[in-house]
């Protein structure tokens, strides 16, 4: 064990320099939720311009339809469903719709969220139940949709969005940290589950853990030092998001260097932590 342990190590610094090769995707059929904006809508063009088959899912048909309408402007593959992630049997009928029409989902992206944005105790009872519906039950029910048929042809890739707010606690989103914690404890837990699976199934996974994005959702972010700590732009973070996929990482923080400094800051004690929190002064005001 302990001889394994030091090679894990030093192959993860020598990955750092050197990271894995990425896969193609032309053979994929790529299902994204919430990909009539932002990150989305963003990583379904770029994965349909890198060969792959995308299947467009989100509430609003407007916009999933003009992601998907882009798509084929741009000789892309494409198709949109309508779909309402915190609907369990909505989420069910269009897996079978998807795999009857499509055929089966080879890469999952689990980017639908809303983030409601001031104090808790001025939360709604709805805002709450509502995060948690669309950021986290969803995954469970999209996850038990798609993930059979992955195990089927023994070959898969789950991407979760989780966040910053997934790795430390922020003032004014004390739901939305919350759900996005719960993210990351899925993805590990279910990567453990398979990992002792009889079967020794196929199925990679990849958590996400943006900064804050500029797609909207951060309504009134503010920031100490701007220039290091500015807003991500959607096509970045779905560049950043796609190739971290393809190379098989586990985990991907956008920028690349939160991941590192937050386990780094962990190391310390909390104070540390603290201190360093209140002097980048980065986070989002309430919308209230």
């Amino acid at each position: 064990m302990l001889v394994r342990w030091v090679y894990y190590t030093l192959e993860s610094f020598y990955r750092l320099v050197v990271p894995p090769a990425a896969d193609t995707v032309h053979n994929d059929i790529v299902l994204i939720t919430g990909a009539g904006h932002g990150m989305g809508r963003c990583m379904a063009l770029q994965y349909a311009q890198l060969g792959a088959t995308v299947i467009c899912v989100d509430i609003n048909e407007k916009m999933n339809a003009d992601t998907v309408a882009t798509i084929r402007q741009q000789r892309g593959n494409a198709f949109g469903y309508i779909c309402d992630v915190t609907n369990r049997e909505q989420i069910i009928q269009t897996a079978k719709q998807v795999q009857q029409e499509v055929g089966t989902v080879t890469i999952l992206v689990n980017n639908a969220g809303i983030m409601p944005t001031h104090p808790l105790l001025q939360q709604t009872e709805s805002e709450i139940r509502k995060t948690f519906e669309i950021n986290v039950m969803a995954h469970f029910w999209l996850l038990q949709s798609y993930l059979p048929g992955m195990l089927e042809k023994n070959r898969g890739y789950i991407v979760a969005m989780s966040s910053v707010a997934g790795l430390c606690g922020l003032n004014n989103l004390v739901p939305y940290c919350g759900s996005k914690f719960a993210v990351r404890g899925i993805m590990e837990a279910l990567a453990e589950e398979l990992r002792q699976d009889a079967r020794k199934p196929n199925i990679k996974f990849t958590t996400v853990y943006p900064y804050m994005v500029d797609t909207g959702l951060c309504k009134r972010p503010h920031m100490r030092f701007p220039n290091m700590m500015r807003l991500v732009k959607p096509e970045e973070a779905a560049a950043a998001i796609i190739d971290g996929q393809r190379r098989g990482l586990v985990d991907v923080s956008i920028p690349k260097y939160l991941l590192y400094l937050n386990t780094i800051i962990r190391v310390f004690p909390l104070q540390v932590g603290t201190l360093l929190r209140d002097f980048l002064d980065s986070g989002v005001e309430s919308d209230l």
